[in-house]
Order: structure tokens, then C-alpha cells, then sequence
């Protein structure tokens, strides 16, 4: 029988080490269950969740060209459907205004300094407002630290 990716069989685990298990499949093939292919919640040691001689179902998740195999064994188990949130409301039914209720939403809003804008401006007048506060408040601090500077480079008189 040939092992194809994604194919689940039956298994028996031959051997355990820090890095996963050694599972054999119908015919003498050993395949290598990784630690982090064991369960879906963090397993520090498989000693704790496998033993010798355990029969378990794998999932072959890759065939090498060297002939090494591996198989998981948390995809083979099949999980139920999770069920999916409700889809959110269009914006048309939603209250307008964001965190106030009674701050009309007719296409403008103000930014940090209390300027207004339109959500409508390109980028290119976005940039030049961005370039334009950026430079008045690396003025401002330029102006206030320029005589604050003390120390061993301060002008003596």
C-alpha cells in the first residue's frame, strides 16, 4: 500500500524520544509523529500523552524523497464545525457618531489638534497636513530644550 499525504491510518507506536514518536504503519514503515503534532495544547513531554504500544490514528502531513514520513496525529482527530459569529450589521443600521451619541456624522471629524478635515481628502493633503505638524512641533521642542542643555558642554562665562 502506498502512503499518500493526507491519508489517516492506524498506527502503533515503537519508540518515544524528546522530539515526538515513532509510529508503525502496515508493513514495517515507521513514520515520526512530531511533538507539536501530538495534541492541540502544548505538550512539554510525550511521555505524558503517549506510551509504547499504544495503538493511535496519524495523519500523514508529508512523504520525503528520503523515505521519512510524518504524521500528525491531532489533524487525524476531527474536530466539530466551531460555530461562526453572526455577521455584523451594515454601518446603515448602526448609531452614528462613534463613542457620542449625539456628535453628528456629516463627513467630517477632528483630529488631535481640533483642526477639522474631510474623510474625502486625498493623500496628498494628508501628507502635506502631516509634514506641516510634524515640523511645527519638532520647532517647538527645538526651541524649548535649546536653553534647558546643561552639563560639561554649556557655554561658561
Amino acid at each position: 500500500m502506498a502512503i499518500e499525504v493526507g491519508t489517516k491510518l492506524e498506527g502503533k507506536v515503537t519508540g518515544i524520544t524528546h522530539f515526538g514518536a515513532f509510529v508503525d504503519l502496515s508493513g514495517g514503515v515507521t513514520g515520526l509523529v512530531h511533538i507539536s503534532e501530538i495534541a492541540d495544547n502544548y505538550v512539554k513531554d510525550v511521555n505524558d500523552h503517549l506510551k509504547i504500544g499504544d495503538m493511535v490514528t496519524v495523519k500523514v502531513i508529508n512523504v520525503d524523497k528520503d523515505g521519512k514520513i510524518g504524521l500528525s496525529i491531532k489533524q487525524a482527530v476531527d474536530k466539530p464545525v466551531e460555530s461562526t459569529r453572526p455577521p455584523r450589521a451594515p454601518r446603515s443600521d448602526r448609531p452614528s457618531g462613534g463613542r457620542d451619541g449625539d456628535r453628528p456624522s456629516g463627513g467630517f471629524n477632528r483630529d488631535r489638534g481640533g483642526r477639522s478635515f474631510s474623510n474625502k481628502s486625498t493623500f496628498e493633503d494628508k501628507m502635506s497636513r502631516f509634514l506641516k505638524d510634524s515640523e511645527e512641533r519638532i520647532s517647538s521642542l527645538k526651541k524649548n530644550t535649546e536653553g534647558k542643555r546643561g552639563g560639561r558642554g554649556a557655554k561658561r562665562m
